[in-house]
């Protein structure tokens, strides 16, 4: 026995050379005894019959052939090859199994149970009666698998119903942007080397068994968050090829089934292939890669968000974006807020934006930078309300205003908050402290000035004089404008107006790694509680153009690289948020006439003659800190980094 222990232990070391590969070695007896005891009390129906299986430290293995006979363990219920078994009768899978035998009470058996109710075993149960039972236990096995195989029925016919990410891109040849590109979604920054060929554990659906079991997969395809995996044995054959949330609960690391006690079943597809599938595995995942043992443990942490119901903020006023008001954390919905404003007495409201948007703010930060606020009819707190810590907001870059800077005036061109999809002739109607300016879009400014709108000096939704020019962006000219095409030089001349310098605004271009053609998940800054199916049309530096799959350019926005609006493929499936699918043919008629009707409310607010009750304000613009332009640029002001400005017609 202390011969057969010590090979045991030696051929254990020699498999955990492999590194990734501990667990799948021979087996331990003191391993899958101490295993066995730590197991949780809910009940799981044993293997059938027809699959001989193995124990190994605490890890079961299944083998295909069959011919050597079957065996029933009589203490844990183990079905298995009887010439794998241990003593010379094959009544016990272990030592560790005899030996608990002959110290228990034969009334706790499983099969015992099973006999009088005919119910599953549990896990706490510890002894068998002697004589295995089976029939009963293919019996019930088949039976589980009945309801297993009615309940996927089910939910495939819901799922084929909806969108689904993997089908799309499948059929499409589509590719995501990385999760890496999204530096404020769970896992942005600590997503590692998770690439094509890594190998993880994931539930084995290829099976009529009755119990939960795994086999392990290599990823073939990445996309965003969510993974093409194909199951070892398969090679080349991609016939039950899965997408699946590289996040999601059922994915681990390999050698999490090893830890866990879990079934490692090789899919009933491929059983024939091999008839030693450790000598199988262990030659496949020798030097391959996987997930990092703590990576569901960093996936939790990343989606643990520091803002909470009840708390306060300020919020820009979606009808009058000159000014804020104080709204309330309703719900945080994977970093993105709810907010409620705080007047609304029925709740409904609100306005939805990410807690690192430019939009909100500490209480007491509009007068702390001469921004306009709407009092609150409001004169005390509601009970459980407090306001929101400020070293939870987005930090902005400070500025050095006591030199050359920003002035009134000035003109630059600025994305339209109330039109994402243009870039306007714009003008510095106020400098706030702290670096904030108030822009407002030359030919449709409201004379009371309510629809200026904050941006910092420092955001990427602000440009200098010949921006689009230069980056053949179509300038949208003042409305009323008559002399076209739009020249710089000429409307400057005629206004008396000078450009802001290009050496003032925010030329960080960072390697962001978007593509032209990537999909992502977006926010559709008009209407904020809607995230859609979107792709990455153009890239100017980094300012992105952002397409709805399924609408017309025209609803197209432009959005900042490192803006929280835009997640990764498979974000919304993570957190739990609904998914806008690609809009077909029918959908698009039947909403074409509300958001031309949008679009008409919007050119009247721009005269002045409407507020703005329709139009939900883009985060993404107002998102944006500022861009400033400041008094005039001379000739000899270069076009900065990478020619990223144009020079000043003479």
């Amino acid at each position: 026995m202390h011969q057969t222990e010590h090979s045991s232990r030696s051929e254990r070391k020699r498999r955990d050379s492999f590194g990734m590969f501990d667990g799948y070695d021979s087996c331990s007896e003191d391993t899958s005894s101490s295993s066995s005891s730590e197991e949780s009390e809910e009940e799981v129906a044993p293997l059938p019959s027809n699959l001989p299986i193995i124990k190994n430290n605490g890890q079961v293995y299944t083998y295909p052939d069959g011919k050597s006979g079957m065996a029933t363990c009589e203490m844990c219920g183990m079905v298995g090859v009887r010439d794998a078994f241990y003593s010379k009768t094959k009544r016990f899978c272990s030592v560790s199994c005899s030996r608990s035998y002959s110290s228990n009470s034969k009334k706790a058996s499983i099969l015992a149970r099973l006999q009088v109710t005919g119910k599953p075993p549990t896990k706490k149960a510890k002894v068998l009666q002697k004589q295995p039972l089976v029939a009963k236990l293919a019996a019930y096995a088949q039976y589980q698998a009945t309801l297993q195989n009615q309940a996927k029925t089910k939910s495939v016919a819901v799922s084929v119903e909806g969108f689904s990410w993997g089908n799309y891109i499948s059929s499409n040849s589509f590719i995501a942007a990385p999760v890496t590109c999204f530096k404020h979604a769970p896992m942005g920054t600590c997503w590692g080397d998770i690439s094509e060929n890594v190998r993880v554990e994931v539930p084995n659906t290829d099976c009529s068994l009755p119990t939960k079991v795994f086999w392990i997969a290599g990823i073939v395809k990445l996309a965003g968050y969510n993974a093409l995996l194909r199951y070892e044995g398969f090679e080349n054959d991609s016939g039950l090829d899965f997408w699946c949330n590289i996040c999601g609960s059922d994915i681990h690391p390999v050698g999490w089934c090893a830890a866990s006690g879990k079934p490692l079943v090789p899919p009933r597809t491929i059983q024939h292939k091999y008839t030693n599938w450790k000598a199988f595995l262990v030659k496949r995942l020798t030097g391959a890669k996987t997930l990092p043992p703590d990576f569901s443990q960093k996936v939790s942490e990343s989606m643990q968000y520091p803002f909470k119901p009840c708390m306060r903020v300020e919020v820009v006023d979606k009808r009058h974006l000159c000014r804020t008001r104080v709204a309330v954390v309703e719900s945080v919905i994977g970093g993105r807020l709810r907010l409620v404003y705080e007047e609304s007495e029925d709740r409904t409201d609100d306005f939805w934006c990410h807690m690192h948007s430019p939009l909100i703010h500490h209480i007491g930060w509009s007068r702390s930078i001469g921004h306009r606020f709407k009092r609150s009819d409001i004169t005390k707190k509601q009970d459980g309300h407090f306001d929101t810590p400020p070293h939870l907001f987005a930090k902005v870059k400070e500025v050095d205003q006591s030199g050359e800077w920003f002035k009134e005036g000035m003109k630059l061109e600025a994305i339209d908050p109330l039109n994402l999809s243009t870039i306007c002739v714009a003008t510095i109607r106020k400098v706030l402290a702290d670096g904030f300016l108030m822009i407002g879009i030359d030919g449709s400014e409201a004379a009371d000035g309510s629809d200026w709108f904050c941006y910092h000096a420092t955001s990427p939704s602000i440009f200098p004089v010949g921006f689009c020019e230069i980056n053949m962006i179509e300038l949208t000219p003042p409305r009323g404008y008559t002399k076209l095409p739009f020249k710089w030089f000429d409307y400057l001349r005629e206004t008396g107006s000078i450009a802001a310098p290009v050496k003032l605004f925010n030329k960080d271009v960072p390697n962001h790694g978007f593509r032209v053609g990537m999909k992502l998940e977006a926010v559709d800054l008009m209407e904020p509680r809607l995230i859609c199916v979107a792709t990455v049309t153009r890239i100017i530096h980094r300012l992105l153009r952002i397409h709805f799959d399924g609408w017309e350019e025209e609803y197209d926005q432009w959005v900042d690289c490192e803006s929280p609006d835009l997640y990764p493929v498979g974000w919304c499936q993570l957190t739990g948020y609904q998914l806008q699918p690609p809009a077909s043919q029918s959908s698009r008629e039947s909403q074409s006439g509300s958001s031309k009707q949008k679009k008409k409310a919007k050119s009247q607010q721009y005269k002045g003659h409407k507020k703005m009750t329709t139009l939900q304000l883009k985060e993404e613009l107002i998102d944006g800190e500022d861009y400033n332009f400041l008094q005039g640029a001379s000739d000899q002001e270069s076009n900065g980094s990478a020619n990223f400005y144009i020079k000043q017609e003479p």
